[in-house]
């Protein structure tokens, strides 16, 4: 993929050297290298248990890699590792909200907690992304699965990332609500990065590149 202008988020490359980590049970990511630079959409692909969901959480910065490291580049210039959390979005399946607040105010929170000064508006701006604008003031604790699933898609988007990563983004969705998240994919694909872990093929087809963890590292294009 060629990097785009400066601004778009098309200038975000991302790198893995090395990467692995393992876990007290002896599980986790064999070491694996890859690079990708946007505009685009990359797969994490392979079995259960393989590391997919450990794959994102060190792009992440949620793990530390036992072996290896991350690098990220902004237009060029490597990103310090306490720097890139403004720059990427993340999702998954264990993210949680307070459950006594309604969207609105959690992601107004997560707005304050990023440093975000207009929190109000964007809050608005994510949850009509994904299609949450009429339960804006309804608490977590009311929504169903698939709800909680487009508010975890909002929350990643809420700060418009450069780098989004994505883990299981179909998760308990619905027709419509898979219909979101594959715009906000595409939408992300055209101005910036997107890394997802899956196994469904129907997400597999929204990537230009494939990250099987079969033992093979980087793969062949989808």
């Amino acid at each position: 993929m060629s990097a785009g202008g400066p601004g778009t988020g098309a200038g975000v490359a991302l790198a893995a050297e090395g990467l692995g980590h393992r876990f007290a049970s002896g599980r986790g990511l064999a070491p694996l290298d890859f690079a990708l630079a946007a505009p685009g959409v990359a797969a994490v692909t392979g079995p259960n248990g393989s590391g997919k969901s450990t794959l994102l959480r060190l792009l992440a910065g949620l793990l530390r890699p036992a072996t290896g490291c991350v690098r990220l580049r902004l237009d060029g210039r490597e990103v310090a590792a306490d720097a890139r959390r403004a720059l990427l979005g993340y999702a998954a399946p264990e993210l949680s909200f307070y459950e006594e607040l309604t969207c609105r105010e959690n992601l107004v929170f997560a707005a304050a907690a990023r440093g975000l000064r207009d929190g109000e508006a964007r809050a608005r701006s994510a949850l009509d992304r994904v299609g949450l604008s009429d339960r804006a003031h309804d608490r977590v604790a009311a929504l169903s699965s698939g709800m909680r699933q487009r508010l975890r898609l909002a929350f990643a988007t809420l700060h418009r990332p450069p780098l989004l990563l994505l883990d299981e983004p179909g998760s308990h969705l619905d027709d419509d609500g898979r219909a979101v998240m594959e715009r906000i994919v595409g939408e992300q694909a055209a101005a910036g990065l997107v890394v997802i872990a899956t196994n469904e093929a129907r997400e597999w087809a929204l990537a230009a590149w494939r990250i099987d963890l079969r033992g093979h590292g980087l793969g062949h294009p989808v």
